[in-house]
């Protein structure tokens, strides 16, 4: 595994292919589990929805890990009902969970919630709980990760926010889809992640990312407000 850049601002790590590139990243996000289930007692984690951390996710759930003592939850979600396929709860429990017997899920949005009170109580579980062990993130052709989208009229406020979740309305975001209305992570929420892993696929995400870091604009590429932040470096698994 050989770097294709250089940037002192994050680790890039370059898998030579798909079926390395999942095995790495389960590994490594079962050490940092595991870690703080030594350390701890247990462990919590945030991860993001898309097509590209599914495999990840499910090799994850073989690996050797005290699944009774792990807290997952999401590092954004659509509003939709955890129980809807286009939901992140639902890839999450689709392709971790139901194979990872004993974690314990937390959902962002909560049936017969309204939006603001979903994310009171994202927040409130939050500054209850312990600092997430990881974060996995990924990343879209606009620079966005987690629900952050360029563009956004909430992105400064989200941005700026002193709490782990905001609501956010990416109406006229292309990225968005057909879901504008968002809960997602703020970098105040990225910052209390012990490790941030980044998962990346194909060409297009690398060019992506190094548009990103040679503009050095957290409000056109929000990613890099999970690069731009103190303590452990954003860790880049990327494959082809």
């Amino acid at each position: 595994m050989t770097p294709i850049f250089q940037d002192d601002r994050i680790d890039f790590i370059n898998h030579g292919d798909a079926d390395g590139w999942i095995e790495a990243v389960a590994a490594e996000m079962a050490q940092a589990i595991n870690h703080d289930i030594t350390e701890l007692g247990r462990a919590r984690i945030l991860l993001s929805g898309g097509t590209t951390p599914a495999p990840v996710y499910q090799a994850l759930a073989e690996l050797d890990v005290h699944w009774d003592r792990v807290e997952v939850s999401l590092a954004d979600e659509r509003w939709l009902s955890p129980q809807d396929r286009d939901s992140n709860a639902w890839l999450v429990r689709e392709n971790l969970l139901t194979r990872a017997e004993g974690a314990h899920f937390d959902p962002l949005v909560r049936i017969g919630k309204p939006l603001p009170e979903c994310v009171y109580t994202a927040n409130l579980q939050a500054q209850h709980s312990q600092a997430p062990s990881l974060v996995a993130l990924g990343m879209g052709n606009d620079g966005h990760t987690a629900s952050l989208f360029p563009g956004s009229k909430d992105l400064t406020r989200a941005l700026e926010s002193t709490l782990p979740y905001a609501a956010l309305d990416a109406t006229g975001c292309p990225g968005a889809n057909q879901w504008p209305l968002r809960i997602t992570l703020t970098p105040r929420g990225l910052a209390q992640c012990r490790q941030r892993l980044l998962l990346l696929r194909g060409k297009q995400k690398l060019q992506v990312l190094r548009q990103a870091l040679d503009s050095n604009d957290p409000q056109q590429y929000p990613i890099l407000n999970a690069i731009n932040l103190e303590g452990a470096r954003l860790r880049v698994h990327w494959a082809d």
